[in-house]
């Protein structure tokens, strides 16, 4: 498919005057232009030092004859708070002329947006890679960023950038398993903030490249678009940049992220769905039971999930033939009575049943691949492409085949087996390659990948349209969410998290992109320690866990037995978690999660304050208690322990002293005149 569209323009005669500077200001953001169309970005805001005082080449058009980064300026227009710019480059017979629009979003201040195409006046040239928002953050030793890209090795989001430091962040595929994300990367120090990305309708599979040269004073962040197959521009012919944007800001990533979204949701047309009740209320898994669980095993555990205070239970991986093919096994002879009598089961108990589902995923030689060949997505030499991690095959997610054998699913799963919700989950639904099977009806292959998240929304909507309440969870293993899934589902999640620290991170993230959105933060099993229910609840997480009763199951290794110990201390915080049911609150974006120490999280509910803090050690130094009113007094309560401790404070001195190891929790409550 050509990426480029043919266009005769006009040659614009040169307007400026050498070495004047162009500004664009949108709040405390400062964009300035020079004549060879350089870039400096600055904030406004007097306690946040500049970010470069240099103007620098924010933009390339990379060729096999040059790399074109710098453009005459030689003509600017207003447009839209900001600017329509043309600059030329002209050398060695080259000549190209870069179209240039910046400008300032009215509801969205401390933001601009961005929109550049190129076009070709001069010899034709091979292009092979776009350059955009390629910005610079001086600073001694250390930034902090929000990478929020998908590989195999599961990394966290928010990750310290030091001299050396160097991330792709490619929001295509990475391998055949992992790829997507959220496409916005920002470097932030203690004083202030940069973040670019896109503002497309769909995908991109663009990089975002955050570096820090080991010899450079500064660390870079920007977006590049390389071409798998070179673009010959000829004379008259034009190449667009993706629309992206730039924004400066104070704190660590929320705050932009919240911007991105907002405007996302604005401007591109994105509808996120507000989470029923349901999907707040705590989960028990039945992969403690892994991929050999029986009906018995969980239906014998849930007299003690229903004791413990947990309110759905997800029947996870094992129930079918292979994935594929999702009639009952062998373990099940019963085949849909058995399936319905797990679900009689929990429905007798008061609870909910979620079942776990990899809807792309068939295993060679499953009944649906020989009589269905045409629902698989086809790599460019007509070969099924192939998920190593899953040993499977992908279905292609915009194929009509796939589409129909779907939704006959999500009906059998919900009507029939009378399932109240849906856990979709693998790496691989977060993205997918280009499909060239013809039987999937697109003009072109790369349209699987910007129509991939239709696949979800028709799996929601149906879901939706069996039972109006019904709770759909995408769990991507591991990887930032594709920001375009987002919208058809109902429930986040920690998503395998490899420690307590990411499912705070992620926690933050999701709450900035979508505060109505529930965030189930995994089985407690996986969170350092195995039993981090301060971090579940302090970051407004809903809780859950996979524990195992009154056995484990014997082909299982791992034990995640019930014992009594564990359950006086399950009992104590899911009680809690039902009491406060924090999850429902509005998250505040009070501290930075990265240079605030400790780490701090708030949630604001029906009044009161919840402060959740964690660190190793802290030995008594001062916390400031931020968001409240110095005019009132408060009772602050440590409300997470056996035996409450209380104690007062004046919102005048709003600092307190504990000593913990951990997490400390408290519930400030303002007390009556």
């Amino acid at each position: 498919m050509k990426t480029f569209r043919l266009l005769t323009l006009p040659l614009l005669a040169a307007a400026v005057a050498c070495g004047s500077t162009t500004t664009v200001v949108n709040g405390d953001l400062e964009v300035a232009v020079n004549d060879r169309m350089h870039l400096r970005v600055r904030s406004l805001d007097p306690a946040v030092r500049p970010f470069c005082d240099e103007f620098v080449a924010a933009d390339a058009l990379v060729a096999d004859e040059a790399e074109m980064t710098d453009f005459r300026l030689t003509d600017k227009t207003p447009a839209e708070g900001g600017y329509a710019l043309t600059g030329v480059y002209d050398k060695d017979g080259i000549r190209v002329e870069k179209h240039q629009r910046i400008t300032a979003p009215a509801e969205f201040p401390g933001m601009l947006v961005v929109d550049t195409y190129y076009v070709n006046r001069g010899m034709p040239v091979t292009v092979t890679a776009l350059v955009s928002n390629s910005l610079r953050m001086e600073a001694d030793s250390l930034v902090w960023s929000f990478e929020p890209s998908s590989t195999s090795a599961r990394a966290d989001w928010i990750l310290p950038v030091r001299p050396g430091f160097e991330q792709r962040n490619y929001l295509g595929m990475n391998n055949s398993d992992y790829g997507g994300g959220i496409p916005m990367v920002t470097l932030w120090r203690p004083d202030g903030g940069i973040s670019v990305g896109l503002t497309e309708k769909t995908l991109k599979t663009v990089s975002m490249p955050v570096q820090w040269r080991s010899n450079d004073g500064y660390a870079t962040l920007g977006l590049r678009r390389d071409f798998d197959e070179k673009v010959r521009m000829e004379p008259g012919d034009t190449l667009a940049a993706y629309t992206g944007f730039i924004s400066t800001h104070r704190g660590d990533f929320y705050n932009p992220l919240h911007q991105f979204s907002e405007y996302m949701q604005r401007a591109s047309g994105v509808e996120f769905a507000a989470s029923e009740p349901g999907a707040f209320e705590p989960v028990w898994c039945a992969w403690g039971y892994e991929r050999t669980f029986t009906a018995d095993e969980v239906i014998g555990t849930l007299p003690k999930v229903a004791e413990l205070g947990f309110k759905w239970v997800d029947v996870d991986d094992g129930f079918q033939i292979a994935e594929g093919d999702w009639e009952p096994n062998k373990r099940f002879p019963g085949g849909d009575r058995d399936m319905r009598r797990i679900t009689d089961a929990i429905h007798a108990r008061g609870l909910k049943a979620k079942l776990w589902w990899a809807p792309m995923a068939a295993d060679p030689g499953t009944r649906v691949l020989r009589e269905h060949p045409e629902m698989q997505l086809m790599t460019g030499e007509g070969t099924p492409e192939y998920i190593t991690w899953w040993d499977s095959y992908y279905l292609s997610p915009v194929n009509p085949a796939t589409r129909e054998y779907t939704l006959g699913l999500v009906d059998r799963f919900i009507r029939t087996w009378n399932f109240d919700g849906l856990k979709l989950d693998g790496q691989h639904l977060n993205c997918c390659l280009p499909d060239h099977n013809p039987h999937s009806g697109l003009n072109a292959p790369e349209e699987a990948v910007e129509q991939f998240p239709t696949f979800f929304k028709a799996i929601f909507d149906r879901a939706r349209a069996l039972k109006p309440d019904a709770v759909v969870q995408l769990c991507p293993c591991g990887c930032a969410m594709n920001f375009f899934n987002l919208p058809y589902m109902n429930q986040a999640v920690a998503s395998d998290p490899t420690s307590s620290w990411q499912i705070r991170l992620k926690g933050k993230a999701y709450k900035a992109i979508n505060d109505r959105l529930a965030y189930y933060a995994d089985h407690v099993e996986l969170s350092d320690g195995g039993c981090d229910f301060p971090t579940q609840l302090g970051i407004g997480g809903v809780v859950g866990s996979k524990f195992t009763w009154p056995k484990n199951n014997p082909n299982v290794k791992e034990d995640y037995l019930l014992t009594p110990e564990k359950e006086r201390l399950y009992k104590h915080w899911v009680g809690l978690y039902n009491v406060k049911m924090l999850s429902t609150g509005d998250y505040l974006n009070l501290y930075d999660i990265a240079w605030d120490k400790p780490e701090g999280h708030v949630i604001a509910k029906e009044g009161r304050m919840y402060y959740a803090f964690y660190a190793d050690k802290w030995q008594g130094g001062a916390i400031e208690l931020r968001g409240l009113d110095p005019a009132k007094s408060y009772t602050v309560c440590e409300y997470t322990a056996e035996k409450p401790v209380t104690y007062p404070l004046d919102g005048a001195d709003p600092f307190i002293r504990p000593t913990f190891e951990g997490s400390y929790l408290i519930e400030v409550i303002p007390n009556e005149k």
